[in-house]
Parts: C-alpha cells; structure tokens; sequence
C-alpha cells in the first residue's frame, strides 16, 4: 500500500496503490459521498493477489482530495470522468482496466464514452444510466437521506453512527450488517477527510446527462455487477445496462444490497480476474 497525493486538472488527488505496477492496472472509482477507504484494503490486497497493479482514489470532496465550499461544487462529471485518465497519467499508464462503483460506474460509462482509447475495459457496480424508464431509489432510501443535512458531521460519533445506519438500510436481507468494521471505516473516513461537510456537494454535480443516453455505443467489454436488493439503484438498471451496452456480461448477486460485501468479494474478485485477464494489453 503506497499513498500519495498528485496533482491533476488543476486540482490534488489522493491515490493509494496495491500490487506490482508491472501487471495490468485496475482503477477503483467509489462513489458519493464516499472515500476511497470504502474499496476496503483487503479487497485491494486480493485483487492485487491475482494479478493486478490496483489503484483507488478519493474523488473531489471526499478524503484527502481537493474539496469545494459546501453547497459550491466547481466541477462536472465530465471532469471527474476525466480525473480517472489524469490519474493514469500520472503513473503513466496508457491504458488501464476501470471498476466504478454507483456514481463511480457513472464516471466510468462517461470515461467509456470520452476516453475510449484509454480503456481495456470497464466493470460497472451497483450503478445505471438511469434511463427514465426505470424504478427510482426505495422510499426507506429517500426518507433515511432526507434526514443527512441534521448530522453534524463536525461530531466523529454522531457521523460514524449515521454511517453505520446508512449502511443497515444498504444492505441487502441476505447479507449481514458488521457494524463494527462499518464504524471503523466510518471513523477512519471522518478522520482523514479535509472537510467532511464538503461530501454533500456530490448531489450536487451536474452533467454527464449526454453521455448516459449513448451507452449502447460503448464498445469497450463490460461486466455489470448488481445485486438483487439494490434499494438505491434497483436491479432493473443492472439488467438494462447489460442489454443496452453491446456484449456486456451480466453478475447477478443474489440478496444483495447496494454494497461491496465481504461475502461477495471472492466471486467480485473472480469476475474482475476472468473478465480483465485477456485484455491487458
């Protein structure tokens, strides 16, 4: 594990790298309101294990990234698309393999589309291009967040606790809850983060909104991951976005939520291993 702050677009990201730089490079993208500490290190670490040079970050206004006056972000999705590229730039990668995860699958379909010839390909988690024609988050969703602009993020305690509530209503009812790691992580975010406040700017970015409506012309090899129980992003839009983007193969995580569980890593790790190893070059 090697962290390092670089600067790219004017700005300074935190990076943070596992493996051999000599294997094909995967790049992690969280997503909102979320630090790179969510890509959890042992999920890195095994990744890592089979043979990829892994490198996650923390998106603008999160972590130890650059951060933005809260309720003033000063960024589009294009530019946090295009952050990802600055980042292999910067460990002068040509080409990398890209996993991203709700907003970060976002940002990847945009880097898809922006960037395609930088791009090996892309494993799209627990996100859509959210076509109007799909379901919207569950009402348990909505309610829980509508309560977030009460936490005083100021406080370490009263975050971490919301954190692990946020992640009780996340989580799928085939999956447990391990509030205890959720809260470390939870703490370890907190206290690395340069102005949690500024978390909050993610719902506000705009953009990207050209892009989402070209997916079928992404030709780069896609993996779509969901889970079943997704209450944020319904299933539905996994299963659209593997029928709407040419080719793309489709992991089916039975009982999940809107979550990376630990439970799940092995056959996450086994499909991202499968699905970068013949192209890697």
């Amino acid at each position: 594990m090697r962290e390092q702050q670089i600067q790219v677009n004017g700005i300074e990201l935190c990076t943070e790298t596992f493996g051999d730089p000599l294997n094909p490079a995967v790049i992690l993208i969280m997503g909102a309101q979320a630090s790179m500490v969510w890509w959890e290190d042992e999920f890195c670490q095994r990744l890592a294990d089979v043979g990829r040079y892994v490198i996650r970050y923390d998106n603008r206004d999160v972590g130890q990234s650059t951060t933005y006056e809260p309720g003033s972000p000063g960024y589009t999705f294009e530019d946090m698309a295009d952050d990802t590229i600055a980042v292999m730039d910067a460990y002068n990668i040509d080409k990398a393999h890209i996993v991203g995860m709700s907003m970060g699958g976002l940002l990847t379909q945009i880097s898809a589309l922006r960037h395609p010839e930088r791009l090996l390909s892309i494993t799209l988690v627990s996100t859509s291009n959210f076509a109007p024609d799909l379901p919207p988050m569950e009402q348990k969703v909505i309610d829980f967040f509508s309560r977030s602009g009460e936490v005083d993020l100021t406080n370490e305690e009263e975050a971490a606790r919301f954190a692990v509530e946020k992640w009780s209503i996340l989580t799928g009812t085939k999956r447990k809850t391990d509030e205890a790691k959720i809260y470390n992580l939870a703490k370890r975010e907190i206290r690395r983060s340069r102005n949690m406040a500024s978390i909050h700017n993610h719902g506000l970015v705009t953009g990207g909104e050209t892009y989402l409506t070209r997916t079928a012309e992404i030709a780069i090899p896609t993996l779509v991951i969901h889970g079943t129980e997704d209450p944020i992003i319904p299933y539905e839009h996994g299963k659209a976005l593997a029928s709407t983007i040419p080719g793309a193969a489709l992991l089916t995580l039975e009982g999940a939520g809107h979550e990376l569980h630990a439970d799940d890593w092995p056959v996450i790790i086994e499909a991202i291993a499968a699905h970068t190893s013949s192209r890697s070059s």
